[in-house]
């Protein structure tokens, strides 16, 4: 079964690829270009064990906590962030607002509804990139991100089928058919959007609400599908994934096999948004003492044995996201000062602070890299004692990814992410 899964990889790779267009621009006694911003959000649906994800104490020289260990090296360069949510009553379904700070029940309130975060970073980039976003998962379920629309961009659940999608040219065959389907898709749209004019001079003013949101539906698809026709003849540059099913099959490798194949698409500029996702069903019953999946060991009581294995699968995650921090970090940028994560914004969080309780309250996040003179460990509430909004961070992420906007949903301000 291993040398077969092996097999599939090696053949995926078909006949010779484009090299990466980063390795072959030459920008000879040109000024330097200020290379793109990056966004990498790491998510899970559980939340973090408090007392071993939070540092004891405050500040630029924090202690690292033992869910953090394995981002030691990179303390001077982050900030964790305690004290920080939406503001929002316990309970699970709420955790699908972390990337918004709105459930989708009270989208139609807000000026974005409940689009998530890094939709509207692929929104932004729009058609400067193959891929506008990516999402990758070993399995459904966070719901963590959304459209414009509040309709659920579902990841890819499968590395063979997202090193397919970033990676593998398509035959002359397959060219022509995804043409006529592009070219039969944009008919239809054309079709639909001639029928608007005459029913709107006699619709009511909710059945126009409801056609100007579809009227902007079609125009997205009409953008996606210009997109899609404009990537298609360009070959995308090459990956090998195959020394990451050499050995075992574990949780552990298909997880860096998915990190690493993201790494690489931002390397060659395929896509300059993606999340990964860490679900709620997931069997992490081949880390060592781990006997329960990750679900079954948030309902832990508080049991000391159940607690240790949650901590192991949180650890986990994130050293997995260290690994993958550790790789961005190793590649220079081209034409630029400072490595690949000087330029990526790597935000890790939940909409649930702590699964054990199923709080919705004092969510952890943390930041990373992205070019910021970062803060340590800080404690974002107010004088009053009052949280701090989470879209406050999130606006302060939109202005470094170049939106300039002061505002996003539930915000009442910014958060500063550089040391005084």
């Amino acid at each position: 079964m291993l040398n077969s899964n092996r097999r599939r990889f090696l053949q995926g790779m078909g006949g010779t690829l484009a090299l990466p267009l980063l390795e072959s621009v030459s920008l000879g006694a040109s000024a330097p270009v200020a290379p793109s911003m990056r966004f990498l959000v790491v998510g899970n649906p559980f939340g973090m064990h408090p007392e071993h994800f939070f540092p004891e104490n405050f500040g630029k020289d924090f202690t690292i906590s033992p869910t953090l260990q394995s981002l030691e090296w990179l303390k001077d360069r982050m900030t964790i962030i305690s004290h920080t949510d939406h503001n929002m009553v316990s309970g699970h379904g709420r955790e699908i607002s972390f990337l918004s700070g709105v459930l989708p029940t009270d989208a139609q309130t807000f000026p974005e509804k409940n689009m998530s975060l890094d939709q509207l970073f692929a929104r932004h980039i729009g058609s400067q990139v193959r891929y506008p976003s990516v999402g990758a998962a070993l399995d459904s379920g966070i719901r963590m991100s959304w459209t414009a629309n509040g309709v659920e961009k579902l990841p890819i659940t499968d590395p063979q089928e997202l090193f397919n999608h970033l990676f593998l040219n398509l035959t002359p065959q397959e060219k022509a058919r995804r043409r006529q389907m592009i070219e039969r898709n944009s008919s239809i749209l054309d079709t639909v959007g001639s029928q608007f004019s005459g029913t709107l001079r006699t619709a009511s003013q909710r059945d126009r609400d409801r056609i100007n949101q579809f009227q902007t539906s079609i125009r997205e698809l009409e953008r996606s599908l210009a997109d899609r026709e404009t990537w298609l003849d360009r070959d995308k540059p090459s990956f090998d994934i195959s020394d990451h099913f050499v050995a075992e099959t574990t949780i552990a490798n298909k997880y860096d096999a998915i990190f690493d194949m993201i790494a690489y698409a931002f390397e060659t500029d395929l896509t300059r948004v993606a999340s990964i996702e860490f679900p709620a069903e997931l069997n992490y019953t081949d880390l060592d003492g781990v006997n329960r999946s990750y679900h079954g060991c948030t309902h832990n009581g508080r049991g000391e044995d159940l607690v240790k294995e949650l901590v192991s699968i949180e650890s986990f995650q994130i050293s997995r996201l260290a690994r993958c921090l550790k790789k961005l970090d190793s590649i220079q940028e081209p034409h630029a000062e400072g490595s690949m994560l000087d330029h990526t914004i790597v935000l890790f969080g939940s909409g649930m602070g702590y699964g054990g309780t199923h709080s919705n309250r004092n969510l952890p996040v943390f930041v990373a890299g992205g070019g910021f003179q970062h803060r340590g460990h800080v404690d974002a509430r107010d004088n009053s004692g009052n949280n701090m909004p989470l879209c406050n961070l999130f606006v302060t992420l939109m202005q470094k990814f170049g939106v300039e906007r002061d505002s996003f949903n539930t915000s009442t301000g910014s958060f500063d992410l550089n040391h005084a």
